[in-house]
């Protein structure tokens, strides 16, 4: 119900729309699918050819919250490669949208207005490479090829070639030509004859293509082809003969302007440099040529003369642009949230009335989608048929349902309050809850599901369902955690035969064993492989830490009252066994465990608690506060192995719900400490002091040290920076 809701306010908001897209298609299956279920070309499920095909489907248009889904990126604690992830999808590109004016190959017609529809607006991040642009390439969807129509004169062989591209799924179009199978064709295209384009900075005709590798949802579906800079552009000017101009030049190239770039040149620089053959701005770098070039053509008009008295001004202007696409939200299948949308011939689109929600899934006898491709729900007339809620006219149900992250983009503000039949969740409710403190989840959901529910949140925040005290932001922390290779650093497969069986490890050694294994194999969010030898590692230190209940000492005082412990006895000095060393390296620990389960290093907090265990064994009895403080430490990792030892101690409760222990920091005080001595920055001795020693004593026993004397003598000491605990450093 409340998924629906969330459906028609987009749609009150105008963010949810219905478009023709072009989809991936399996003729032989009948639906759409999703790139990954498209393997080499061939639907996953019945190895059938995929292609192209145009259907309508509903969209949200995500693309208006691309900026706030980049920026607010600041207000939340994600690791950095997930911040790099949603902005690489997200694709944000700032540049210049520059005109090329468009001329009939033999002049401009009588009669041709002097207005920007006869140009074409290409996008670049690029304007310092314009000089060396050589053709312009349309994508297949470019509007305006059909709008050319008779002035192109093969247009019936350009046609042919774009429904032959209807036939390349999205994958194909793109590759490189260094992915291409053996013997594949590489890029291909077709030019446009009868017209040209202008290129504005140097007044020279170019030819016009039309070549799949581009596609139309990025930029404005053209682009201008710089060969020499442009990898693609290189290898199709290269398979078409075109025309490859250098315009720059790397820093240390040697050779000369005139012979960099010609013919030989094995591939396309895409770096930086200094900018030749580029009229005015030659020897301009091309870091400050990009804004410069792109300022001189916002300035510059076409002479009427040069277009037949056609005038062009301003002839770029800034313009960001990103790679997200608006979320396409149709599914042609039954399962799925129903889209809450009505048809009618009078009214069009019309939402159901909130008060008729949820629409329920009909029964249905096959689940398959129709010849047409339309979801089965398209065959259960008397669910499809019903009345316009406006006019009350004959009209029809979408039979389209929502995609899998429809419901899970949201449900987390549902839990909040999920009996609520009157609003999606009371706000003092959102208000105690929310944000989510810690969210933690695999990579793979890194870049849509994360991007797709940080939107659907912000949208709500925006029409005030959610509490705008809460912040624009669902989720305050996001981990990922890694994931278990087979042995050997293998995926795990059952073709491979490689599966690790949980039940049979826990069966085998025990379910602590298995835990703790999984913490200690490697840090928190890597691949790490499986090893049966680092299982059978684990299972000897829980073997060592259960003979360790044979060495803790019960005080005298406490055989007096009953073996039922009083926690209180824990923490009493006057029970504790004397042992410095020990007692240093416990609260050592408590730390290291403390703050390690906190940066899900927890690895490393099992190393430290083994290390503790190690010095234990080495005891001939142990105290019975250390042997508890211990336990609860341990407890979180072994907590069965660890309730077992606790209740066997008598001890009073359990040990899963007994207060976290504090350590005392003067206890964790290293006595002695390495300090690095440092001459102007560089590393040129090291020597044990004292862990509180002063600058004034750092500096006058760094300066006694041979190795010191040698880099200082004959030299004034300028400067001297001392970090406590860590180094000393003189410049000189």
């Amino acid at each position: 119900k409340w998924t629906q809701w969330i459906f028609l306010q987009l749609f009150k908001k105008k963010l949810a729309y219905k478009a023709k897209m072009p989809i991936n298609w399996c003729p032989a299956c009948k639906i759409g699918l999703a790139n990954e279920e498209v393997i080499e070309g061939k639907c996953e499920r019945c190895e059938e050819k995929v292609v192209r095909k145009e259907k309508e489907q509903w969209m949200l248009k995500i693309t208006k919250y691309a900026e706030r889904l980049i920026q607010d990126l600041d207000k939340v604690d994600y690791p950095e490669r997930v911040k790099i992830s949603q902005k690489e999808w997200i694709g944000k590109s700032e540049g210049w949208k520059v005109q090329f004016p468009w001329t009939p190959a033999g002049g401009l017609p009588e009669g041709l207005l002097s207005d920007f529809q006869f140009s074409i607006s290409v996008f670049t991040t690029r304007p310092d490479t314009l000089f060396g642009c050589t053709y312009m390439v349309l994508s297949p969807e470019h509007p305006l090829i059909e709008e050319l129509g008779n002035k192109i004169t093969n247009y019936k062989h350009v046609k042919n070639y774009i429904e032959e591209s209807k036939k390349k799924i999205e994958k194909e179009r793109i590759a490189e030509e260094k992915d291409l199978p053996a013997g594949k064709a590489g890029k291909t295209g077709i030019r446009l004859r009868g017209i040209e384009v202008i290129n504005p900075v140097n007044k020279r005709k170019i030819p016009i293509f039309v070549a799949d590798y581009v596609l139309m949802h990025y930029g404005t579906g053209a682009i201008m082809a710089v060969p020499a800079h442009d990898q693609r552009d290189f290898d199709f000017a290269k398979r078409y003969n075109l025309a490859i101009i250098n315009v720059i030049k790397p820093d240390k190239e040697t050779r000369s302007p005139n012979d960099f770039g010609r013919a030989g040149l094995p591939q396309a620089y895409e770096g930086e440099g200094v900018l030749v053959n580029s009229g005015r701005f030659t020897g301009m770098s091309s870091i400050i040529a990009k804004e410069r070039i792109g300022e001189w053509l916002a300035r510059q008009s076409f002479p009427k003369e040069s277009l037949g008295g056609l005038a062009k001004k301003g002839l770029a202007k800034k313009a960001t642009h990103y790679k997200l696409r608006d979320w396409i939200f149709s599914r042609q299948r039954y399962w799925g949230e129903p889209i809450p949308m009505i048809r009618c011939e009078k009214c069009k689109w019309v939402g159901v009335p909130e008060k008729d929600l949820p629409v329920k899934l009909p029964r249905v006898r096959e689940y398959k989608p129709t010849e047409k491709g339309e979801s089965p729900l398209a065959k259960v007339k008397n669910w499809v048929n019903t009345q316009c809620p406006q006019c009350g006219g004959a009209a029809r149900r979408e039979t389209d349902v929502m995609p899998n992250w429809a419901g899970s983009n949201w449900y987390y503000l549902r839990y909040c309050d999920p009996q609520n039949d009157k609003k999606l969740a009371d706000s003092k409710l959102l208000k105690y809850w929310m944000p989510v403190d810690w969210y933690n989840g695999g990579m793979e959901h890194v870049t849509l599901h994360l991007l797709y529910s940080r939107f659907i949140y912000k949208f709500l925040w925006d029409i005030g369902a959610v509490p705008k005290s809460i912040g624009s932001e669902p989720y305050k922390k996001r981990t990922s955690h890694g994931v278990i290779l087979g042995e050997g650093g293998i995926k795990m497969s059952k073709s491979k035969g490689n599966v690790i069986n949980p039940e049979e490890v826990i069966k085998e050694h025990g379910a602590d064993t298995m835990r703790i294994y999984e913490m200690f194999m490697g840090p928190f969010g890597q691949m790490i492989p499986w090893d049966t030898k680092g299982v059978k590692g684990v299972r000897r230190f829980l073997q060592k830490v259960w003979q360790l209940s044979e060495k803790f000492q019960i005080p005298l005082d406490a055989k007096r009252t009953p073996r039922r412990v009083a926690s209180k006895l824990q923490t009493n000095s006057k029970f504790q066994i004397s042992n410095s060393k020990l007692k240093k390296l416990l609260h050592k620990t408590i730390k290291k465990v403390g703050e390690d389960i906190e940066n899900l290093k927890f690895n490393t907090a099992v190393a430290s608690l083994m290390i503790l265990a190690n010095e234990m064994e080495k005891q001939k009895e142990i105290s019975l506060i250390h042997y508890s403080l211990f336990l609860i430490l341990l407890s979180p990792f072994a907590p069965h192995l660890t309730e077992e030892l606790w209740s066997q101690a008598e001890f009073k409760g359990i040990c899963s719900t007994q207060k976290w222990p504090k350590y005392n920091p003067k206890l964790i005080k290293e006595e002695k400490i390495i300090l690095v001595v440092q001459i102007n920055g560089k590393v040129r001795d090291k020597i044990k002091v004292r862990a509180d020693i002063s600058e004034t004593e750092a500096e006058k026993i760094a300066l006694s040290q041979e190795r010191v004397i040698k880099w200082i003598k004959s030299k004034k000491i300028k400067k001297t920076i001392f970090v406590p605990g860590k180094l000393i450093n003189f410049v000189v």
